[in-house]
């Protein structure tokens, strides 16, 4: 419904601009021909109806040139501030967002640049939203990537040991498959981790936060490269 009405608008202002035009330059015409020409013709008798017609049709030639010209005058602005808003959003359309349009007037071409404008911001903002959210799926996945290797290597490290009977006791065996399960246990937690990713981006996402036994935690990190450093 708005597009219409803008429409009507535009049209409603192109027509009263040719109306304008128009009787302008009839008025000038009618000037021309009762002002000029018929006294020219009443001083010259010699002259004969070729000649007049002749003179009618140059006026005539003069009324379409002078119609033209007002009509340009008077939409001038209006058709190069049409041009500049046409050029701005091929320029969105071919990546320049955020792109925005010198506001001129308060007429319904200003309406439509302010428009544009408000489009172009916010297409800009989803692209950089857009980006945002893609960096930061890389960086998780970097870092839950970096998250997985240590206690894998960590798993397999202890299974080496249990593989080739690198154990003193019953006691060290026990202990070596406890740690090897909780490390399994720790990987399961960080696969899990990874596929619930998609849930952050959800509207109804909630963080959780808890706290961290920052002890337990460099305690688990000693333990994992335990067997790393025993290989070695």
């Amino acid at each position: 419904m708005k597009n219409v009405s803008f429409r009507n608008k535009i049209i409603i202002k192109l027509l009263g601009a040719v109306a304008v035009s128009f009787f302008i330059s009839f008025g000038l015409t009618i000037l021309i021909l009762v002002y000029v020409i018929d006294p020219f013709f009443v001083k010259h008798e010699g002259f004969g109806m070729f000649e007049f017609n002749l003179a009618l049709l140059f006026l005539f030639a003069f009324a379409i040139f002078n119609f033209i010209i007002i009509f340009l005058i008077l939409v001038r602005k209006k058709i190069a501030y049409l041009k500049l808003i046409s050029d701005n959003v091929n320029d969105i359309a071919n990546g320049k967002l955020g792109l925005t349009i010198g506001i001129k007037g308060k007429d319904e071409l200003t309406q439509l640049a302010q428009n544009i404008n408000y489009m172009s911001k916010e297409l800009e903002n989803i692209f950089e939203q857009e980006r945002r959210l893609e960096r930061t799926k890389n960086e998780l996945i970097t870092n839950v990537s970096h998250d997985l290797r240590t206690p894998l290597t960590s798993i397999i490290g202890y299974i080496d040991l249990l593989k080739r009977g690198q154990y003193n006791s019953k006691t060290q065996l026990q202990e070596y498959l406890e740690t090897t399960y909780s490390k399994s246990q720790r990987l399961k937690y960080l696969i899990d981790e990874l596929f619930e990713y998609t849930r952050l981006s959800g509207i109804d996402a909630k963080l959780n936060l808890n706290e961290v036994d920052l002890s337990g935690l460099l305690e688990q990190i000693v333990g994992e490269y335990i067997p790393i450093f025993e290989k070695e």
